[in-house]
This record gives structure tokens, C-alpha cells and sequence, in this order.
């Protein structure tokens, strides 16, 4: 049986690099502007329907955790974020809080294009509007 040590090996850096070079705050800011801050056909945790999810504008997403797979035939790299919505009122800034609204997972290939996304949102939050 051959043993492979992975610890030092060269693919740790490279996955270093890439993440190091890549802005990974500039591809979720597209994402949402491309879908207009919208989720479309989600289905909650228990299997609830919503036709339309429409998140809020002030929207903050924190990379949380990154990795690349490989299977036999492609390569890609998942970024998932965290969603943060700041709940300002316009008109009372003194009262700014946060709340974590859900999770994005985004997938690119090795050219970075976009292959798929998966959400994970608080459908019981206030500061998402369901339809």
C-alpha cells in the first residue's frame, strides 16, 4: 500500500494562492445583482414553498468557508457565505442592528464561471420578503 502525505504538499499552496487573488466579495456582489436580490422556487426547511424571496438591498456576505473538489472529469470551487442584513431604519440610524439571515453556497469551475448556488435562508426573518 503506498501512503500519501498531503500535509506539505504543493496543493495546499496553490488553494492558498487562489484564494489569496480571488475576490471572492466582488463574485457574491455579482451574483446578487444579477438575480436583483431575489431567490426564485425555494423550498424551506419544512418543505414550504416560496415563489419569491426578495432579500434586502443592504445585504453584507462574509466568506465563511471555501474548498475546491475534484472528481474525475472537472474541477470547481465552492465559496460559502454568510448572509448578514443590516436592519438600519432611514430615518432612526441610531438603532442599526444586524441579523444573519441565511446562508449562500456558490460553485464556480476552474475558469470561474458560475455552475451553482444553494441557499439556506431564515424564512421566519423579518427582513425578507416572501411571496
Amino acid at each position: 500500500m503506498t501512503r500519501l502525505e498531503l500535509k506539505n504538499h504543493q496543493v495546499w499552496q496553490d488553494l492558498t494562492e487562489i484564494l489569496e487573488n480571488l475576490d471572492a466579495n466582488i463574485l457574491v456582489q455579482e451574483h446578487l445583482n444579477q438575480g436583483d436580490y431575489k431567490v426564485c422556487g425555494y423550498w424551506d426547511e419544512q418543505d414550504e414553498y416560496c415563489e419569491t424571496i426578495t432579500l434586502p438591498r443592504l445585504l453584507e456576505a462574509e466568506l465563511v468557508s471555501s474548498s475546491i473538489g475534484v472528481t474525475h472529469q472537472e474541477r470547481f470551487l465552492q465559496l460559502k457565505f454568510s448572509l448578514i442584513a443590516d436592519g438600519a431604519d432611514a430615518t432612526q440610524a441610531q438603532n442599526n442592528h444586524t441579523q444573519k439571515i441565511g446562508e449562500l453556497v456558490l460553485v464556480y469551475d476552474e475558469n470561474i464561471e458560475f455552475l451553482d448556488e444553494n441557499w439556506l435562508l431564515d424564512v421566519d426573518s423579518p427582513m425578507l420578503e416572501i411571496s
